[in-house]
């Protein structure tokens, strides 16, 4: 299952014959995630200022930095005004900032609009593997992972698109030095020199913008055969649910797979619930915490952890993993570790346990009680065709049971309050749905966030949004044959 790129585009996955969308055509079809791909790199350059120019180092060399005026027009209530900006540039690229000892940082990265144009309609017109691996040649998809089939039962895996080849010598997580001709860029790896998988033994393939080492379970690229700027990325609770409901699957149907796709097991929690039960239990009586929690973590422990409309478990778990994140976060980056790891080695019992105190009194605040289900809190809505939406708790909305992918749901929906809402709103993850099935003739199930119209009146404007919400994915007519019935209107050109 997957997003498209209306909202953000989280993961998704092909196995056996069916491909999960994000284009196709009657013959092919393909998915994008985002990728840690490293196909950007900053530089630090050492300026020289001689009378009014600008020189930069590089090697022996005094080069001059280009600059450029850009002259951007915006509307104001008298008129148009322009704002003007000089743009310096490197033989890397603009610069975008300097640092406090007077290094100015230039960015590098794939500069292709023509090809890149190229490459997305090409791609477009590829009928198998063959044609579609020749549109990845042009290398300019540059940040995403491509997840392909065709009708003639191949499958392939595609890893980030544009990878220059560097010096491994060199971090290049961080700016390297600009003056050093060491760091320049050399040709861009090949597709075949680059992650790739087709037609793996374990018959499936997925990504869950997590990094591909496990993209087909034990037929994965190994990372070790790769420089390590390939992919920076990790493993994933969503990626480890995928994993657990393709591995050791070979009968998948249209229904079965949208059943797998919206399983409702949240992974992220099964570590960490009993070490906060472990937590709870290990406080003294005399702790105040001790008593206040005793109910969350009575509840957690019986927690299947699953999602659902109905679950209150769900709602405690996500207030309370969102508050540990939120006490991580700062420390975690001063520390330069990353969140997750944070949590799990450098937090304390009583700041997990506190995290639990914190977000029950959330919900209570909010909602009259930490005791409230899910659905009443995670909500969808669309009621303008605004694009910064409106959203608030006193207008219509509709429960949805799937959480954040982050706690590992296949069915990702990103929610958050906005302007002192109490209940939380999608506005990322799932927005375009499909399932496919390639044959003789293309079968497919599919849903979009609301509707097809952006029009507040028209009766297509929400007429889908129940079925995203519970993951009730419609047919998708593709032959005259299938429009009998189904059909409003036509146009023809001319008319």
């Amino acid at each position: 299952m997957t997003s498209g790129e209306g909202l953000n585009a989280y993961g998704a996955a092909t196995w056996g014959q069916f491909f999960i969308y994000q284009g196709f055509n009657e013959h092919a079809g393909w998915m994008h995630t985002t990728s840690a791909v490293d196909g950007v790199d900053s530089y630090l350059e050492t300026i020289i200022k001689k009378g009014d120019k600008f020189f930069y180092k590089y090697g022996d060399q005094e080069r001059p930095v280009t600059a450029s005026v850009i002259k951007i027009p915006y509307k104001t209530d008298k008129g148009m005004a322009e704002k003007t900006f000089t743009v310096f540039r490197t033989h890397h690229g603009p610069i975008i900032g300097a640092t406090k000892d007077n290094k100015w940082i230039s960015i590098r990265l794939m500069q292709e609009p023509i090809k890149a144009l190229t490459q997305s309609y090409t791609r477009t017109k590829a009928t198998d593997y063959k044609s579609f691996k020749q549109t990845m040649e042009l290398h300019t998809n540059s940040s995403n992972n491509t997840i392909f089939a065709d009708s003639s039962g191949n499958i392939a895996y595609f890893h980030g698109n544009f990878i220059p080849k560097r010096n491994p010598k060199y971090d290049w997580t961080k700016p390297v030095d600009g003056s050093d001709p060491g760091t320049e860029w050399g040709p861009l790896l090949s597709v075949d020199e680059s992650p790739l998988l087709l037609n793996p033994a374990s018959g499936w393939l997925y990504n869950s913008n997590n990094s591909p080492w496990s993209a087909a379970g034990p037929s994965s690229p190994k990372k070790s055969d790769y420089p390590v700027y390939v992919d920076s990325g990790s493993e994933s609770a969503r990626g480890l649910h995928a994993i657990r409901v393709l591995e050791n699957k070979k009968d998948f149907t249209l229904d079965s797979l949208i059943t797998a796709a919206y399983d409702s097991y949240l992974p992220w929690f099964e570590k960490r619930i009993p070490v906060l039960v472990h937590a709870w239990e290990q406080t003294p009586t005399s702790n105040p915490l001790r008593e206040k929690l005793a109910s969350q973590i009575e509840m957690l422990k019986a927690w299947d952890y699953r999602w659902s409309t109905s679950s209150v478990p769900t709602s405690i778990a996500v207030f309370w993993a969102e508050e540990l994140q939120r006490k991580a976060g700062p420390e975690a980056r001063q520390a330069g570790i990353p969140v997750l790891d944070f949590i799990d080695t450098k937090m304390s019992s009583e700041r997990v346990l506190e995290a639990l105190s914190a977000a029950s009194d959330k919900l209570t605040k909010d909602f009259g009680s930490w005791k409230t289900a899910w659905g009443e809190i995670n909500r969808y809505q669309r009621l303008t065709d605004d694009i910064v939406h409106p959203f608030r708790d006193d207008a219509p909305s509709i429960p949805v049971g799937f959480t954040s992918g982050n706690w590992g749901s296949l069915a990702s929906f990103g929610a958050r309050s906005y302007k002192g809402s109490k209940k939380i709103y999608g506005t990322s993850g799932n927005s375009f749905v499909a399932v496919v099935e390639f044959g003789k003739t293309v079968r497919a199930k599919a849903v979009t966030a609301g509707g097809e119209s952006g029009n507040p009146a028209s009766t297509h404007f929400n007429d889908q949004a129940k079925r995203y919400s519970i993951g009730d994915l419609r047919e998708v007519y593709f032959y005259p044959s299938q429009l009998k019935g189904h059909t409003e209107r036509q146009y023809h050109p001319g008319n």
